[in-house]
């Protein structure tokens, strides 16, 4: 039989041993916390580690949420719908974005012309226009590009991949673009109409020549 100050003495190391309410404090930089999990949480910031990985594709993330919303590019899943015409997002930001093509709203300005874009990184992109910067150099020639969408693009007419195929004749295509051109000719769309003599067009390219011949302009 344990006597008074023995039972006394032994809820004390207990006590000692749990540590007091909002004091879950990281070692490395003596943060603290109020709760263990933000703590572990935390400590990953210091690992570097991604514990939480698509068996999908093996990629990995820091945040759990964010595994939830990258499998959603698996699945195909688009849980937020616009309410305006119906399109749907994998992320609640995307259809935020999405919802100032219908309101016009463009927030951020060039202050150089003034122009205005929906997006940020649109307004990044354009801004090199202005500055001249082409920060995505080709590794194989050196031709360097202000986007890197573009220098994705220009490094397949080095590896000689196409990977957009046209599902009616299987010819493949280096660009997206290239493939929704091409696959107006299976389709018949003509989406460019000259205001001159309503005659229309597949291609841009071939819609401006037209404008370019009743106008007298030189080619």
């Amino acid at each position: 039989m344990e006597t008074r100050d023995e039972v006394r003495e032994q809820n004390g190391k207990q006590m000692e041993q749990k540590p007091p309410q909002g004091l879950f404090s990281c070692k490395m930089c003596s943060k603290s916390f109020s709760q263990k999990g933000s703590l572990t949480k935390h400590l990953r910031l210091h690992a570097g580690g991604n514990p939480f990985t698509c068996l999908s594709c093996g990629r990995s993330f820091r945040k759990h949420f964010s595994l939830i919303v990258h499998m959603r590019i698996h699945t195909g899943e688009k849980p937020f719908p616009c309410l305006v015409c119906g399109k749907s997002f994998c992320q609640r930001g995307n259809l935020n974005v999405h919802m100032r093509t219908h309101t016009g709203i463009k927030p951020f300005p060039c202050q150089t012309c003034k122009k205005s874009f929906s997006r940020k990184i649109y307004l990044t992109r354009h801004l090199r226009t202005h500055t001249g910067e082409k920060p995505f150099e080709c590794q194989v020639c050196g031709k360097a590009f202000i986007q890197k969408d573009y220098l994705i693009t220009h490094t397949r007419t080095h590896t000689g991949e196409k990977p957009y195929s046209c599902e009616t004749c299987g010819k493949s295509f280096s660009d997206r673009s290239n493939l929704k051109h091409h696959m107006r000719t299976h389709t018949g769309e003509r989406p460019f109409s000259c205001h001159i003599c309503g005659k229309r067009f597949s291609q841009v390219c071939h819609f401006k020549f037209n404008v370019c011949v009743h106008e007298g302009w030189e080619m």
